[in-house]
């Protein structure tokens, strides 16, 4: 939606009342903007939207809604765009954060990305679907040591330390189980992304990682006594690393955070870890062959926003850690890469039907939804922004500003705070917010008893259940009591 400068009528009003900004309607309500639609989302001939060849009609009458339906020709062809982006001498890890079922890591292994998990039930999901356990990568600022048995005795191909508690709590099961584990280095570089608060991760005042900064002051009791090692917390990690013949250590890693659109923050975060690099260098005599500069690249949920493409981010990656290295007088080590919004952020929308339509005169139509914050908490958790469109046909009606909000017992239960809809909006009519294939399903939850959404996927005319709807007898068998 464009920004203006005029006043607004109370019914079809283009002010959003909150913070005084005008926003002008779109032209033609019916139009789908690609940039936030799934690739082979498109309105048919009778004006409702089909995904993947079907009609979401048809997709509603079937699997019911509220319904995440998934395009899986989207999703394999991103998939395709960062491999190729960054080629053959680099490393692209899925996040399974974003969203992870057997299916998508299926995809994933045939499309030749690797996966970065971060608890055992994304590992567990990983191993099941078949992904081979040395392109796998656990994260994690606080794994069992159960999560780490499970990790090394699978193979993973690294684990990616977060504390010095943790080096040697995996290197302790390592040696038990006779495994020389690969390992990286979570450090937090200082910078801070231009990001919600809760999700920045490389200020150092935040539970993630190991400060480049500072000393190691701050270590936890069972350090406090002993004398202090030059350098940061990060230093002294390596330190520990090099002396444990368990541990083999491949790299560093660094993630700036989330939703990301330029990569200004990833230069000033490689050269803070090449630095790291040169001091490794000097004291151990050892170049280290990895450097992982994490994920956090954005997508466009508006037509606001504008992501660069994967082959833009690949080249200023490359040209960032290859000029800070030469610079540094260091050979350029393997980049790793963790796109996982990036992949499937765009690859899903998630259908709604529509419950009640209650007019507020002067200020905005409230549209209330089958759905909510129990399938899509982002918007209450992160104040972030989406687009929505009638889906279930089209509509040549005046556009009404409308917030669209879900059917829990929350004043804050909102999916999309600022939209225009058209005021000829009725009971059972069909919704679809696009963009909402990274945590939305992941994040998901049971609020109000809530049954969590099936995910569908599509592709050239076929759909079918990859997880399917909870019922009440989900809830039920879950409380004994």
């Amino acid at each position: 939606m464009s920004r203006s400068a005029h006043p607004a009528g109370p019914r079809h009003a283009d002010v959003l009342p909150e913070g005084g900004h005008y926003v002008a309607p779109p032209t033609d309500l019916n139009v789908l903007d690609p940039r936030v639609w799934p690739q082979t989302a498109t309105r048919t001939s009778t004006g409702s939207v089909s995904v993947g060849g079907l009609d979401v009609k048809d997709l509603a009458e079937e699997f019911g809604t509220p319904l995440y339906v998934l395009d899986e020709a989207d999703f394999r062809a991103r998939c395709r765009a960062w491999r190729d982006a960054f080629g053959d001498d680099a490393d692209v890890f899925y996040a399974g954060k974003a969203f992870l079922s057997r299916a998508v890591v299926r995809w994933l292994t045939e499309e030749g990305l690797n996966l970065d998990v971060c608890s055992g039930g994304e590992l567990s999901i990983a191993l099941a679907a078949g992904m081979p356990p040395e392109r796998i990568a656990l994260h994690g600022n606080n794994k069992s040591s159960a999560e780490i048995e499970q990790a090394v005795g699978a193979g993973v191909g690294r684990i990616v330390l977060d504390s010095f508690q943790e080096i040697a709590r995996v290197a302790h099961i390592a040696d038990r189980l006779g495994r020389r584990q690969p390992v990286q280095i979570r450090v937090t570089v200082g910078v801070e992304a231009h990001t919600h608060e809760f999700i920045a991760t490389a200020h150092e005042d935040q539970k993630f990682g190991l400060a480049l900064a500072g000393d190691t002051s701050s270590r936890s009791s069972g350090d406090r006594g002993h004398p202090e090692a030059p350098g940061g917390p990060a230093a002294e990690a390596v330190r520990r690393v090099l002396k444990l013949d368990s541990l083999e250590l491949v790299g560093i890693h660094s993630h700036i955070g989330s939703q990301i659109f330029d990569t200004s923050g990833f230069e000033v975060a490689a050269h803070r870890v090449v630095g790291l690099l040169t001091d490794i260098r000097d004291e151990h005599g050892v170049e280290l062959p990895e450097i992982d500069l994490g994920g956090g690249l954005g997508i466009a949920y508006t037509p606001e926003d504008d992501p660069s493409e994967p082959h833009e981010i690949a080249v200023s990656l490359r040209k960032i850690v290859e000029r800070e290295c030469r610079g540094a007088g260091l050979s350029v080590p393997r980049l790793s890469v963790e796109p996982g919004r990036a992949v499937i952020g765009p690859s899903a929308c998630t259908v709604y039907e529509t419950g009640t339509v209650k007019e507020l005169p002067g200020l905005r139509t409230y549209v209330s939804v089958d759905g909510g914050m129990s399938d899509n908490v982002r918007t209450a958790l992160y104040d972030a922004e989406y687009t929505v469109s009638l889906v279930s046909r089209s509509s040549e009606a005046s556009p009404m500003l409308s917030r669209v909000v879900g059917k829990h017992c929350e004043s804050g239960d909102i999916v999309v705070r600022d939209a225009f809809l058209p005021d000829d909006l009725a009971p059972g009519d069909l919704l679809a917010v696009p963009a909402t294939g990274a945590y939305c399903r992941s994040m998901a939850s049971n609020y109000n008893h809530a049954l969590r959404p099936p995910v569908v996927a599509v592709r050239d005319g076929e759909a079918r259940v990859i997880v399917r709807r909870e019922t009440e007898e989900d809830l039920l068998r879950l409380d004994v009591g």
